[in-house]
Formats: structure tokens, sequence, C-alpha cells
């Protein structure tokens, strides 16, 4: 095997494998946790809908729409129209698994609300993420390949703000569920073992973030040490 192709496989092996594993790990338990959490009911027999007005209504926001949405785990705030979409799963399920999610959703509307300075950062890097993530990896592979120095560089950068985005995503995806877990409990929404089980559902979606963080560093140092071997 060429050299070259050796040390980008090495690089590869080392670095993205391990990355990507974790990031399969990391789905596999949030769906698994889900799935199991969604099968237990909570006693106060609330919907996730109702969980998250019970959240909108203590900190006073009057201004959120709560909407269904299609598909599994499809569960988002929209800031752009102020609206809680909840999959259908969660919406009206009574679960425990989708109060969670639910809560979480709106822990994310309290901070618009509340002009939370991670989401500000974030907001602000997704629009140089968006390209980065499209023409970064491209660009750096071309520059690296065709000599032009400038031009892996301008790549590198560009993808770094993948990474960024992702790194200023931990602080909204960790304090949003925080924000849910503790409406949850000054709200006596669930209790006990029913708390624990909603607790274990973000806890595992908040390591897909964590994963995802590791993919986009690992491709980063990739090509950074292929290009010293040069």
């Amino acid at each position: 095997m060429p050299y070259y192709l050796y040390s980008m496989d090495i690089y590869y092996l080392l670095l993205v494998v391990p990355a990507f594993i974790l990031s399969l790990v990391a789905q596999f338990k949030v769906k698994s946790t889900y799935n199991k959490m969604s099968a237990i009911r909570n006693s106060r027999n609330i919907t996730g809908a109702q969980a998250a007005a019970r959240v909108l209504y203590e900190h006073g926001i009057t201004n959120v729409r709560i909407e269904p949405v299609g598909g599994k785990l499809s569960d988002h705030y929209d800031p752009r129209t102020n609206v809680i979409r909840l999959s259908e799963g969660v919406y009206n399920s009574t679960s425990v698994a989708a109060v969670g999610i639910a809560c979480h959703e709106a822990g994310h509307a309290v901070q618009h609300a509340q002009s939370y300075v991670p989401i500000k950062l974030r907001n602000m890097v997704l629009p140089v993420c968006n390209l980065g993530s499209t023409l970064g990896i491209p660009l750096a592979i071309i520059g690296l390949f065709m000599g032009f120095d400038f031009l892996f560089w301008i790549g590198i950068i560009l993808y770094s703000f993948v990474a960024v985005f992702q790194l200023v995503t931990l602080p909204v995806e960790f304090n949003a569920s925080k924000r849910a877990l503790t409406a949850i409990e000054n709200t006596g929404m669930l209790a006990g073992d029913e708390y624990n089980s909603a607790k274990k559902v973000l806890t595992a979606a908040a390591m897909t973030y964590v994963a995802a963080l590791a993919v986009s560093i690992a491709n980063l140092l990739r090509i950074i040490l292929r290009s010293r071997r040069d």
C-alpha cells in the first residue's frame, strides 16, 4: 500500500472510527432508553403536550404554541415561529419519556425567552457551520492534494466552525435538560422512579451531542495530521 494511503487509513482508524463507534453507541442508547421509558406511564396521567405547557406557564411564557409533528424523536422548538413541535409518541403520550422530552423542548423555549447567551452564540455560528459542513472537508482535501495551502486552511477553518457549533450546542442542550428536570421536580409532574426514568432519557439524548462533537474533532484532526505527513 502506498504510504499516503496508509497514513490516511491509520489516522482514520485511530481517530474517526472510535468516534464513529461512540456515535453509534450513543444513538443506540437513546433509542433503546426512549423505547423502554415510553412503555412506563406516569401516575399523574400528564401528556407531553400538557407537560410542555406547564413549563411555559411556570415561566410566564404565553406566546409559544405547542403542536404535533410526524416522525419519531422529531421533537424540537422552532424559535422562528415560536412553536414547540412534539412527535407522535410524545404529544399525546402519558409516558415518562414523553414528559421528559416535552419539558426539554419547553426548556429551549424558556432559553430563547430569557436570551440565554449560549443559544445566541449558537445562532451566530450556525450560518458558517452550514457552509463549513458542506465545503470544509472537500476544500481541505483538494487543497491538500493540489498543494494549495491557502485552500487547505480555508477548508480547515470552515470545518472548524462545525466543531465550534457542536461545542456551543452542549451547554444549550445540557441546560435545557436541567431546566426540564427542575420544572418536573418543582411542579410534581413526576416523582421518584418516574423522575429518574425521565432523567435517563434526557441523559442518553445528551450523549448524542457529545458523540457528534467527537466525530467532528476526529475528522478535523485527521486532515490536519495528514497534511503534516506530506
